[in-house]
């Protein structure tokens, strides 16, 4: 399949249209969407990314209205975080109508929809005329895209189109949030934080154990890198520590293998990265990332994991942060990409 870049959003809904696939971009990460509405053509996205049928997609819409469309009930919690966040960085779910296809919620009798901030996102719902699904733009279980060479890595001669567009703002997925139930229950947080949602209801939580697989990223390895990811505390001198018996490990090797006369070239030298907030633990790796505030630190997580890739990095080190505001978020997604449930 040849795949068609473009910077024309005409050209992308046309695929749509057609009842094919296109990524696109938005503020959390690049997606690859298909007509909601189409069974036949939200297979296609799967067959694209390898990814499990179990696995809900999110219902991307351009006007607030499409929203009585797709669910049956505009939850209390859902208005107030609908009217707060929408269009942004957020998911919420909400019970179907059955004009949409099993395929598209995994078969579960609730939807996830988003409307996202990204002007060529929406411009591209809209030219299209009907909502679309789309999960992100990868190969199943590897790190987000966050920008469209990313998607071309991933997919080029996979999908018939992907539209260009800028980089990713915030470089996370969207906050998910169920809304079926009494009060706001974040199945996957994101961007837009507990201590925001709670501003609108003070009963939100976190969800605590996992049931019925509502949102995407709850039960599969997600957003893993080629490399080992290790979490490493700010305080710890364990960093320096394996750091320092890879080195010698690898010296060990070379000698050995200087003494049987071989080339040195042979030696595959064991590759470490680091990214954090913490400078003092980047000068022992080969590869580092230095983040000047959390924040940043979201952002570059999945293109630092993609970098690594590029570059053969065997282990990354990814500095821990206190599990509140976005760094929930990062810790989520490095629980995720070490395959922890």
């Amino acid at each position: 399949m040849q795949t068609t870049i473009t910077n024309s959003v005409k050209i992308a809904a046309d695929f749509i249209k057609s009842g094919e696939v296109a990524a696109f971009p938005t503020e959390t990460v690049y997606g690859i969407g298909a007509n909601a509405y189409d069974e036949k053509a939200v297979r296609k996205i799967f067959k694209a990314k390898g990814r499990p049928a179990d696995n809900p997609l999110i219902v991307h819409i351009t006007r607030k209205k499409d929203i009585s469309v797709l669910a049956k009930e505009i939850t209390p919690s859902a208005k107030k975080i609908i009217k707060e966040f929408f269009p942004g960085p957020v998911t919420v779910i909400l019970k179907k109508n059955e004009i949409v296809p099993g395929v598209v919620t995994a078969g579960l009798d609730t939807i996830a929809i988003r409307m996202p901030a990204s002007k060529i996102a929406r411009e591209l719902i809209k030219l299209s005329g009907v909502p679309i699904a789309a999960p992100s733009a990868n190969l199943s279980g590897s790190p987000s895209p966050t920008n469209f060479i990313h998607v071309l890595r991933d997919m080029r001669n996979k999908i018939p189109c992907v539209l260009i567009g800028p980089a990713a703002k915030f470089g996370l997925e969207s906050t998910v949030i169920d809304c079926t139930g009494k009060y706001p229950v974040i199945l996957r947080p994101g961007s837009v934080t507990l201590e925001q949602i709670k501003r609108l209801d003070k009963n939100a939580v976190y969800q605590k154990r996992t049931g019925k697989v509502k949102s995407p990223g709850q039960k599969y390895k997600h957003y893993a890198p080629k490399a080992r990811v290790k979490i490493v505390k700010r305080e710890t001198s364990n960093v320096k520590r394996e750091t320092s018996n890879v080195k010698r490990e690898t010296s060990n090797v070379k000698r050995e293998m200087s003494n049987v006369k071989r080339e040195t070239s042979n030696v595959k030298r064991v590759k470490e990265a680091y990214i954090g907030l913490t400078r003092k633990f980047a000068r022992d790796f080969e590869v580092a990332k230095i983040c000047k505030t959390i924040e940043e630190y979201a952002k570059n997580l999945f293109s630092f994991f993609r970098e690594c890739d590029e570059l053969g990095i065997k282990t990354i080190y990814c500095e821990k942060v206190p599990e509140k505001g976005i760094g929930a978020a990062i810790m989520n997604r490095l629980g995720k990409a070490r395959g922890k449930k």
